[in-house]
Order: C-alpha cells, then structure tokens, then sequence
C-alpha cells in the first residue's frame, strides 16, 4: 500500500486571494476544496500570494488528508459473447426444439392413427323391425309407408327419438344444415331426404372449376352431421306432398335402374330444395354449362383443359384454335364474375408454365350482362372497381347486352349503342351460363296444389317461413326456394277492420290518434321485422300523411301510408347468407316448439298459430357481400365498402374459411391454397 499525503487548503487563506467565496467555504467539502486548490496551483506564477498560501499548506504541521491506493489485483471480468455467435447459438437451440416438437407431433399422430383401426369384427345382432323391412302400403296412391326406418335402435339416441315428432327436411343445402346445428338433439324424430348425400359450400365452387381448391374440400358428408340429431338420411327426391293425410312421396332408384316411389310420413315437413337456373327463354341451352352442383364443377374443369389440349394439337387451325380458347360467360352476377375471376388466373398463371405461350395471346374471356354494370347488386363504386380490373386483365366486359340464342359454337347477343339495339356474335368454345334461379319441379307441384302461391320463382311464405296455402304451422320452407310474402299494407287493413267491427264502426270512417298509429306500428314491427327500417320515424310518418290537418289518420290516410311502405320492401336475395339465417331460425323456433308443447298439450292448447305465441317472426339481417376479383377482393358492407389487391383476397378467403362447415373442410382448403402456391394448380381432367 502507497500513501499519498495532501495538505488541506487554508479556506480563509483562499478566500482572501479571490478563490473561494464564503458560500463555498461553509458548502464545500474538504475534497472540494482540495480540488480548488489544485485549480489554484496552476495559476500561480501570476498570483504570488496563492504561492505563499500553497508553501503553507505543504508544511508539516498542517492537517493533512491520506488517500490509500491499493494495488491488489482486480478480480478478472466475464468474457462477453459476440452476438454473431450469441445468434447462432439460439437458432441452433431453436431448430433443435422444433425438431423435436415436430418429431413428438408426429409420434403422437402415429399412436393415434394406430388406435383408429380394428382388428376385431364390429358386427353384432342388432334387432330390426319387420315394418322397416317390410313397410304397410296407403296413401292415395296405395305406395309403401315407411313409418320405421331401418336404423331405429342404432343408439339410445335414436330408440328415443322413435316417439318424438316426425321431422322431414327435403335437401342437404345452407338452410338445412344450419336447421340441423341449431336444433336441439332428442326434440324430434329426424329423417332428411337428398338426392345428394353431401353438403356442398357454394361460394368457393369457382375455384374448384380450375383447380385452385379440391372438389372434396368443398363438400361434408351429410351422415356426419345428422349424427348430433340422432337424424336418418335417405338418398332419394321428394316429388310431392300429400297436406291432408300428412305424407311426403319420395321417388328413388333401386340396384336395377327402376324408379320406385314410397311414402314417407311427417309431423312437420321443410322444404329446402334449391332451385333451378333460369333459362329466361334462351334457346340453345343444351351447349351451355351451368354452376349448382359438385358435379358442374368437375364437367367445367374438364371442359376447360380439353378445349386447352384441343389447341395444342398440330392437326387445329388457327381460326378452330382462337373459337377453342374463347371463353363466354352469361351473367355478370357473382358466380359469373368469380369465375371469369378463377379462369383468368389461370390462364395466366399456370398456362405459361404448362402449354404453349402463344395459346395465352389467343385466349380471350368474355362476360355478357344484361345490365349497365355488372354486380349490379353490389355499390356501384365497387362494380366500376371490378370493372377496371377487368380491363386492366384484358377480360372483355360486354353491358348492356341480353343473349338471343346460343349455338354450338357462337353466342348470339344484342346490345344497345346510340341507343338502337345491335345484333352480334362471338365465337365460343366454352359458356357458362349464369343468370338467376327459377323453381323446381317440387316447389312447381307445391305451387299448383295451394292457394296463394303466385309467385312464379320461389314458394311463398309468411313471416314465420310457414308456407302460405298449407295446413298452419306444418310446412315450412327455406333458402332459395322460398320467398318472404310482404303484403304489410294488407295484413294492417285487415287487422283495423277487426278493430273498428270490434267498436261497432265502419272501417272507412275510423280515425287512429297517434297513440292508436303507434300500436299499430308496433304490430307492423312484430309481424314483419324487416319493415321496421321504414318506421323509425313514426311522428313524421304520421305528420306526412295527416294530409288534412285533423290529427289523425282516416283510413285511406292509413292505407295510403302502408302501401308505401310495403312498395319499399324488397324480395330477400337468393344467397347462402339467406337461408343459413333461416335455418338457424327455424332450428331455434322447432326446439322452443318442442319444449312448450307438452306444457300446451296439458292444457289442452295444441292447436292455432304456435310459431307466433312460442318465437318471434323471422328478420332477415344483411351482414354484407363479397366478391373475388382476380386476386382482389371487394367488400359490401352496407356503408363500408372496399376493394383491394392480394390483402383483401387473403381477407376474402378469412372470411369463407371462417364460415367452412367443420374442421375437416377448412383443414383441406387450407393444404389446397398452400398446394396452389407450391406446385400449381391442379390441371388434371379424369
């Protein structure tokens, strides 16, 4: 250890010559001081009496301060890590958890696979009845009546069903398969009746005509999801309905190709057929393809890449070539847009990697619309956004143009220029044909047996979705073979003249104060709920129509009014969102049925309009529409509209993904869009 002595400065001394002050004297430390003076020290060839005072401060006698230096050795410090090596020691560590994270999953998948398999034979004695195998024959028609299904003892679930009301559903669409998720299990004896044993997710369809998704991704087997209900299905079509002895004809083709009717009977029945496409008249149909079903799909995808391999053979000419690789599309609603959407990508994406360059340069795509725009439902911001990118694709947008006939290998239209009506052609190898729906043929029987029923596309049903003519509260029907009936003005003016027979007036003269107008308001409102946008407003209603002043409403007044609101209300659209919101509806509204009726039956209550005392009416709410536009997207949101490019086509498919109807399915969509970006799309035809 060394010593180091230092004087202590003299603070009065330093402040007589000027370098201390007497706030620093009495403040400052004796280490400050020191350092003062040290300050001093280096001027003091110009300041002799700071010399004087320094000599004094290095004499023995005064008070001197001692620092210790130690020279023991510094414990030594860590040797820090580059980052380069700090960064790859945790990628290392990284990797090696994802290995083995990864080799667990798989492991784990292994052991759960082995225990799906069965090794021992499941078959057992189960008891069948000799009615399901034999059923009694009846009905107008002397057909069997098959009042037990084969499967009745299956499960618990299912021998307890056997007393439970009989429920039929007719179709495997949107608006059966949510009837089917929102109905409680054990409240009715279920049986669905489809030609096709699946459930089919429409809105994706374009994408599986190219290959862009699977055509199993896009279907559920219906089995799976009538398992929840304790359901039986039965492959076969409904034809016609007995309403008086409550039987539903159901026609079938046996292992010989022979048509075989029976009857099938029921407590409640819904209908949720579909509909056909509507040819408006056009001739020459049979060489056009249509979009409904899986089966649409695969015959367009395979018509589409024989055209392609018909254009690459040395034996085609160019003017066959050009009509081969001339696509036409008859619609510009959202199936017909998407798919002309689809088409391009693929033109223009995988043809250049897999055919001829120069068939790209003779491909054309053509979109005929009846109308100004197409999407003409949608804002008209957004069809002008569609639009533009179609230009900008090179998709030919043909508007204002009604297609005439279709021949084998041109399209005969008419379009109006300068206001005159121009007849044209285009040559066409391939057309879609994708202008609205019009009825099937079991909604065309229905129609023809009921009163009421006038309208030419769809059945007719009242707020309940009770279709109008049949037994109340036994027929139902939902999606897009139905319409919602809006006769508001009539319904009220049969209502007020209850009410003024009621008060032993004459209709035409009874006056409504605008207490008594808002009462009726409010019944307008529980009846039809999707009127209730046009009376938000009643005092102005009121005000309006109060034409002379007088403060109340006469009848003509009153009907006048209704009428009007009833001219502003709107057919509900034929889309998935429609009858998935119905089914929901009516799934809930069966169950709340179900659950009141022994209560109703224990009083003797079990006849009149249930649906009404039970639920409330159904109120369609629209929650929006969108569109693919060629990898963009375009959103109607009702006062929020919006397109975009790669961004909003990632939120479109969000979107449908979300709505997929079980994880199945969107397991499979999702490999299918990461199969699109690893190796292509699928361009097989079998």
């Amino acid at each position: 250890m060394s010593a180091v002595l230092r004087c202590r400065p003299d603070g009065p001394a330093l402040k007589r010559i000027g370098l201390l002050s007497n706030r620093s004297l009495t403040s400052r430390t004796p280490v400050s001081a020191g350092i003062a003076a040290r300050r001093a020290l280096h001027s003091s060839h110009r300041r002799p009496e700071l010399s004087r005072c320094l000599a004094r401060c290095q004499s023995p006698n005064t008070a001197s301060l001692v620092r210790f230096k130690s020279e023991a050795a510094q414990p030594p410090q860590a040797v820090r890590r580059s980052s380069a090596l700090s960064f790859l020691y945790k990628g290392f560590a990284y990797c090696g958890f994802f290995i083995f994270s990864s080799g667990v999953a798989v492991l784990a998948f292994f052991v759960y696979d082995a225990t799906t398999y069965r090794e021992e034979p499941s078959a057992e004695d189960i008891p069948v009845s000799e009615l399901a195998l034999n059923p009694p024959r009846g009905g107008p028609k002397n057909l069997p009546i098959a009042e037990v299904l084969i499967g009745e003892h299956d499960s618990e679930g299912m021998i307890e069903a056997r007393d439970k009301p009989r429920l039929v559903i007719l179709g495997t669409g949107w608006g059966s398969v949510a009837l089917l998720k929102h109905l409680t299990p054990g409240d009715y004896h279920v049986t669905v009746v489809s030609p096709t044993n699946y459930f089919l997710f429409t809105p994706m369809l374009p994408s599986a005509t190219v290959g862009t998704l699977g055509l199993r991704s896009l279907v559920e087997p219906v089995r799976r999801i009538i398992q929840r209900v304790h359901g039986h299905f039965l492959k076969a079509e409904a034809v016609d309905v007995e309403f008086s002895e409550k039987l539903v004809e159901v026609s079938q083709v046996d292992a010989n190709g022979n048509k075989q009717n029976f009857y099938l009977p029921y407590d409640k029945l819904v209908v949720g057929v579909g509909c056909k496409t509507n040819p408006h008249g056009v001739k020459g149909l049979e060489h056009c393809n249509f979009l409904k079903t899986i089966d649409d799909a695969r015959q367009i995808k395979n018509q589409v890449l024989e055209n392609m391999e018909l254009a690459c053979l040395p034996t085609t000419s160019d003017e066959e070539r050009k009509r081969l690789l001339s696509f036409v599309i008859c619609g510009g609603g959202p199936t017909g847009v998407e798919f002309a959407a689809e088409l391009f990508d693929l033109l223009n994406e995988d043809l250049l990697y897999s055919f001829p360059r120069i068939l790209r340069n003779e491909i054309s795509v053509h979109i005929v619309q009846s109308r100004s725009h197409i999407l003409n439902t949608y804002d008209e911001a957004l069809s002008k956004f569609a639009e533009a990118r179609f230009d900008r694709d090179g998709v030919d947008v043909l508007t204002n143009a009604r297609v005439k006939e279709i021949q084998e290998d041109k399209v005969l239209f008419t379009q109006v220029e300068d206001g005159k009506k121009v007849l044209k052609e285009i040559p066409m190898g391939f057309c879609l044909w994708s202008t609205g729906v019009s009825r099937s043929d079991l909604c065309k029987t229905l129609s023809d047996k009921l009163d009421g029923q006038n309208n030419k596309h769809a059945l007719v049903t009242d707020s309940h979705l009770r279709v109008l003519g049949s037994p109340l509260g036994d027929i139902y029907a939902i999606g897009d073979c139905s319409t919602v009936q809006n006769n508001v003005a009539d319904h009220v003016v049969s209502f007020l003249r209850t009410i003024a027979w009621q008060k032993g007036k004459d209709p035409q003269k009874l006056h409504l104060t605008f207490r008594e107008w808002r009462e009726v308001a409010n019944r307008v409102k529980k009846r039809f709920p999707q009127a209730s946008s046009h009376l938000r407003r009643l005092d102005k209603l009121f005000e309006q129509y109060d034409k002379d002043q007088s403060g109340t409403l006469d009848f003509g007044e009153l009907s006048e009014l209704l009428h009007q609101i009833d001219t502003k209300l709107t057919s509900l659209p034929a889309t998935a969102q429609r009858a998935n919101q119905q089914g929901e509806y009516l799934g809930r509204k069966l169950s709340k049925i179900a659950a009141a009726l022994p209560g109703l039956r224990a009083n003797e209550i079990d006849y009149g309009d249930l649906d009404d005392a039970v639920y409330k009416a159904f109120n369609y709410r629209h929650l929006g529409s969108l569109a693919y536009i060629s990898n963009a997207a375009i959103f109607d949101f009702g006062g929020l509209n919006f397109g975009g490019g790669v961004l909003a086509m990632y939120l479109w498919r969000s979107v449908y993904f979300a709505q997929s109807v079980s994880f199945r399915t969107r397991c499979m969509l999702a490999m299918d869009w990461a199969k699109r970006a690893l190796f292509g799309r699928d361009l097989m035809s079998f």
